[in-house]
């Protein structure tokens, strides 16, 4: 077993190798002993817990600002409260690009090897060698179907090695962060996939006289608080050749590595949850700065707060059992609601889940969709409105733009920011609603354009689509629709089922009902037309319709019903 040494309390790691130092820690104070870097200024003052204070966030370079994330443990499916920090981080992401104009590099660590993996895939084994004819619920559902055509679940659950699983949850990870709207990091590095890499990191620590060997597990621990390296290999469970015999990487010499590996001696961002500061990265920051010899290797610590589930305090987590996963939340809530609820509180605070949370959000996201709409409707002309208050609603919108502008400047503080365009659509709806009262007289469509333009651009920033409605839950999906293509069928089939019938009238009478008709047939050939164009083709056919989706690659219909 390997370990190196971590002083207790809040002194810093291995301070006696480099001199009496300033304590320096992720999750306590740094004070003094921080150094502010020099490079590019991004005009934001970032909380960094490094320091227990706003800095001025100065990155290496504008154009690449390091970026180091903690990834997931792959071994089950993620949940809201996984979803939470990535979609907080995604959103500072998003602002440092396209606010203060900063091109973010950023590597997220993928933990690929862990006891927990082991332990799931020893589980799903175990679970199908006592019932081998059980469907394996560990298994992701998108590989449950693939599984079962064949030679059935049981047979290849009973197969699955660590790695296997890991990569099925990496895989499902990926789809929750793509279904969420999370912008995917510029790499994903695999532990399993660098051990080499780690081995080589853990000598030079050793050469530089920060870590030691011992032969027994915790008896040979020369201080209380140092941790593993190197764990030695158990009976079944996975390892890779080291000096130091077989065994596998310890957690925290993982991150250190990835980062390490890709960034060298110095990250300008380091992200993760709150219960991330202590000891995991304390415990990078003490190797990498041994490995490194550097008075500093990351220079900003971020960290997001939890996500509680309300009335119960306490945070969602699996070992709680208390979790929502991502893929269940989203079918009944779009991704657009969930970005918005994570807006409105301070990515560093704890944030309470709760339906009544949720619902506000959705109703906020409503009513901004709406005030485009009738924003827009009334620049096309099609709201009857006469003249606003220009002047009034220019100097509102320059003064939106300053305040969203000094928000996200000060800690990405989100909240202060939706607050201000939230305030300018409601004074924008004022305005239109009293313009309707007086439909006669000149118009002014250039500042409500100029308007909608503002709102729709600070939710673009952010990753919130305001186009698309948010009451249908998976209106996205293939299955709702091609149900809503084939409930439009029905409904244009028995509107012309209508205009063709003339019963048993004379023949004037007749001619004259299906003359009356005539715009229903008009109506229903149009939209058979429209749909034409979207690459749904409907046939009618004696007494039925039919359509088809056109496949727009090879323009060879699919038949549907």
């Amino acid at each position: 077993m390997l370990w190196t040494r971590r002083a207790c309390g809040g002194a810093w790691l291995l301070r006696a190798a480099r001199g009496p130092e300033p304590g320096r820690s992720a999750s306590g104070a740094r004070g003094q002993g921080w150094l502010q870097p020099t490079g590019y200024d991004t005009g934001v003052k970032v909380y960094n817990s490094l320091t227990r204070r706003k800095d001025p966030l100065i990155v290496s370079r504008a154009d690449a600002a390091s970026w180091y994330s903690c990834g997931p443990t792959v071994y089950d499916h993620a949940h809201l409260g996984h979803a939470c920090s990535y979609v907080r981080f995604d959103i500072i992401r998003r602002i440092l690009s396209r606010v203060f104009g900063c091109t973010v590099v950023m590597v997220m660590g993928i933990t690929d090897v862990d006891d927990k993996i082991i332990r799931r895939a020893n589980e799903i084994r175990d679970l199908c060698l006592v019932s081998p004819r059980v469907r394996c619920p560990p298994w992701p559902p998108w590989k449950r179907s693939a599984r079962s055509r064949d030679a059935g679940v049981a047979v290849g659950a009973m197969s699955v090695s660590p790695a296997s699983l890991a990569r099925l949850y990496e895989e499902d990870f990926k789809q929750d962060m793509a279904a969420l709207k999370v912008l995917p990091p510029t790499a994903y590095l695999r532990v399993t996939e660098h051990v080499p890499q780690i081995v080589a990191f853990i000598e030079r620590l050793i050469a530089n006289g920060h870590a030691y060997c011992t032969a027994k597990v915790d008896s040979d621990k020369r201080h209380t608080s140092d941790f593993a390296l190197w764990k030695a290999a158990k009976p079944q469970e996975p390892f890779w050749g080291s000096p130091w015999g077989d065994g596998r990487p310890g957690w925290h010499i993982e991150c250190s590595t990835i980062a390490s590996l890709v960034f060298g001696s110095q990250l300008d961002i380091h992200s993760g949850g709150v219960d991330l500061a202590f000891p995991h990265h304390e415990n990078e920051i003490a190797q990498c700065e041994a490995f490194h010899q550097c008075p500093q290797w990351g220079n900003y610590f971020l960290h997001s707060g939890h996500l509680h589930v309300k009335g119960g305090g306490e945070k969602m987590s699996k070992s709680l059992k208390n979790y929502v996963t991502i893929k269940d939340f989203l079918r009944s809530t779009s991704p657009d609601v969930f970005r918005l609820f994570c807006l409105r509180s301070s990515y560093r605070s704890a944030i309470d889940y709760s339906e009544g949370a949720l619902l506000e959000a959705r109703s906020l996201l409503r009513a901004t969709a709406a005030f485009v709409e009738d924003a827009r409707a009334y620049l096309r002309g099609q709201l009857a409105g006469g003249p606003i208050q220009e002047d009034v609603l220019w100097e509102r919108l320059g003064r939106t733009k300053a305040a969203v502008q000094a928000a996200l400047a000060d800690d990405f503080d989100t909240v202060r920011a939706v607050d201000a365009v939230m305030d300018l659509v409601h004074h924008g709806n004022r305005q239109l609603k009293a313009a309707s009262e007086e439909p006669r007289g000149p118009r002014s469509p250039a500042v409500l354009g100029a308007v909608v333009a503002s709102v729709e651009h600070f939710f673009e920033t952010v990753g919130v689509s305001l186009a698309e409605r948010q009451c249908v839950p998976g209106a996205g999906s293939p299955a709702a629709l091609h149900s809503l293509v084939e409930e439009l069928v029905c409904f244009r089939l028995k509107v012309r089922q209508f205009a063709l019938a003339s019963g048993e009238a004379p023949g004037e009478a007749r001619r004259q009902r299906l003359l009356e008709r005539q715009p229903l047939l008009e109506a229903c050939d149009a939209l058979r037309r429209d749909l034409a164009v979207h690459g749904i083709s409907i046939k009618d056919r004696s007494g039925s319709s039919t359509w088809e989706l056109l496949d727009p690659r090879t323009e060879d219909p699919k038949p549907r019903s």
